[in-house]
Order: C-alpha cells, then sequence, then structure tokens
C-alpha cells in the first residue's frame, strides 16, 4: 500500500472519528464539551499524524477511549447504539491499518506452556466492576486494558486521559488558560516550572507542590468513579486508593521477561536497542518510585494484587481471555 493511500485513509479515519467526536457531543449536550477542541483542519492532521506516526498511537487510543466513555453515557438506546456502532466501526477499520496500537503483540512462543489458577471472590451485585491493571513498561498493559474494556463494553482510564479530565477541572475551578493548568507536562521528560509559576502553584493548591496536589486531585477521581460506573483504570496507584478507601475492585499486575519487553518497545516505538533499554529502565524507575512514594508499598509485589500475568506467555488477546475468566468465576461464585 502506498504512503499516499495510507494517508487518505488516515485523513478519512480522522474525519470520521472528528465528526463522531462531535455527534457524540450533539447528542449529550454535555456541559464537559467535546474531546477535540481545535478547528477541523488542525485536528484532522493531527490525528492522522497519530496514526501514522507509531510512537503517537497510545495518544489516539486515550483520545477514542475518551469518546466512547461519553457515548456509553447516552441515555437513548437508539442514539447510544447508533454512535457506539459507528465507533466500533472506525476501531475496527484502526486495528487493520499497520503498526497501530495492540498490532504488535507480547507473546513469546517459547514461554506458552503454563497454566493459571483463578481466584474466585464473589461481588456484591450493588459492586460495580472495577479493574486496576499495574503493568511494567513495554509488558502491552494498555493495550491489555484498552481492548479489555472495549470487549466489556465499560469505560477505560489511563494517565493521559487523568490529565485531560483534571485539567478541564482546574481550568473551570480557577478560570485559567490551557497552557497554565497544572496537568501539562512532559509524561516522559523532565516538569520544567518557572519561579513564578512555583509561587502560583503554592498558593493555588494551599502549599502542596504540584506533584502532591496532582495525585490527591486524582485520588478523589479515582473513588468517585469507582463508586459510580463500571472501568479500567490503568495504572496511577488506582489499587492501593481503592484498598484504603475499602471500594471493591480487582488488582493485576502485568509484565513480561525485560528482553521481550524490549523487543517490543523497539517494535512499537521504533527505538533502536540502546535507546530502548534506557526508555525501559527510566520508566520502570518512574512508576517504581511513583508508586512507592505516594503508597509505602512494594511495586509490583505479588500480594499486592489478585492476579499477576506474564503477558509474554500468553499474547494480548489470551491475556484478555484469561482476566475474563477471572471476572465470570468471581461473578459465579
Amino acid at each position: 500500500m502506498s504512503d499516499k493511500i495510507n494517508k487518505e485513509i488516515y485523513t478519512k479515519l480522522a474525519n470520521r472519528i472528528y465528526d463522531l467526536d462531535g455527534e457524540v457531543y450533539r447528542v449529550l449536550g454535555s456541559s464537559l464539551g467535546r474531546t477535540f477542541t481545535g478547528n477541523r483542519d488542525t485536528t484532522i492532521r493531527t490525528l492522522s499524524m497519530m496514526m501514522y506516526t507509531k510512537p503517537d498511537g497510545h495518544l489516539l487510543r486515550s483520545e477514542l477511549a475518551l469518546i466512547s466513555n461519553m457515548a456509553r453515557t447516552i441515555k437513548d438506546e437508539s442514539e447510544r447504539s447508533r454512535l457506539m456502532t459507528e465507533y466500533d466501526e472506525i476501531l475496527k477499520e484502526i486495528e487493520q491499518l499497520p503498526n497501530m496500537f495492540g498490532s504488535t503483540d507480547i507473546i513469546d512462543a517459547e514461554r506458552v506452556a503454563l497454566n493459571l489458577a483463578a481466584r474466585r471472590e464473589k461481588i456484591s451485585e450493588n459492586d460495580h466492576l472495577v479493574i486496576c491493571i499495574s503493568r511494567t513498561q513495554g509488558s502491552a498493559g494498555n493495550d491489555i486494558g484498552f481492548e479489555l474494556a472495549d470487549k466489556l463494553h465499560i469505560n477505560y482510564y489511563d494517565s493521559e486521559i487523568f490529565e485531560q479530565v483534571l485539567k478541564r477541572q482546574e481550568e473551570e475551578k480557577f478560570h485559567i488558560k490551557e497552557k497554565e493548568c497544572f496537568t501539562e507536562f512532559d509524561k516522559y521528560g523532565k516538569k520544567r516550572e518557572t519561579l513564578k509559576s512555583k509561587l502560583r502553584n503554592m498558593y493555588r493548591y494551599h502549599g502542596l507542590n504540584r506533584e502532591d496536589a496532582v495525585f490527591f486531585n486524582m485520588s478523589d477521581l479515582i473513588c468517585n468513579l469507582a463508586r459510580t460506573e463500571d472501568c479500567i483504570i490503568v495504572g496511577r496507584c488506582a489499587d492501593i486508593i481503592l484498598r484504603n478507601n475499602y471500594i471493591p475492585h480487582i488488582s493485576l499486575f502485568i509484565s513480561a521477561p525485560f528482553e521481550v519487553r524490549l523487543q517490543y518497545m523497539m517494535n512499537v516505538r521504533e527505538m533502536d536497542q540502546k535507546t530502548a533499554v534506557k526508555f525501559l529502565k527510566k520508566m520502570d524507575r518512574q512508576h517504581k518510585k511513583y508508586y512507592e512514594f505516594y503508597t509505602s508499598e512494594k511495586w509490583g509485589t505479588p500480594e499486592n494484587y489478585d492476579l499477576c500475568i506474564n503477558s509474554a506467555n500468553y499474547g494480548i488477546k489470551e491475556t484478555i481471555e484469561i482476566i475474563e475468566r477471572l471476572i465470570i468465576n468471581r461473578k459465579k461464585a
């Protein structure tokens, strides 16, 4: 398939995504606003680039999840069905694109043979189904969470989505411009803060530093979500936050051997080996530091989770099937 044809497909899909977002907003009349707030041409170019550039696939995944999360709140069944059908068709076409999220599997053929014992524990009918996924970088944890949420028809949340939600809340509360919001930072790089912004944030967050304020606001948001809807939450210490607030949930830890994760990152992000090694080690350190600082628990310790899965032994699809069986068993117990 030529680059010209590829770009035409990307542009067509980008237009459909933009139109779906607008239609969901029109039907809902939501005060939360559209997912895409920029002008059409700029947004189409950005969406097309997300599909064309592999490393940005996770951003597109989060944008799609936001749209589907909103669409699932539509009360009119026929309208909800119509828009979710369009969403499903768009998602299927995106999944057929080369190198899109979820297209690079994590499975390691040499490690496939093992058994998994499902844990049985009854979930009350009054409890929402909340699945918290912790993961090592490059274990396909986000892809697994996203596809599982879509399969279960429940909402999906990850760090990018939380940052957007908190940013909107911050803008509404303080009537500030988007570029001044505390949630804007480079996830993979260093956060830069001027003296002026530090003083402003000290006033805004009652003496707390920005990172602590983000964590506490995010904790409240996670608890509210878990009390009001079925959902999947990736990262953000959600398992410990919900445990400390006595909110029922299923906690998972997804990982894979370093060499498998390394190859996965080289494929997905088009990195050379040296860069991928540095990136993996850096992100694992950040995840560990963040988790242990805010929870006082050891990141990745099996006792902290209901189920730990080596995604390299199963791949994305079968890992999702295993988690589904866990959920079914818990409901039947």
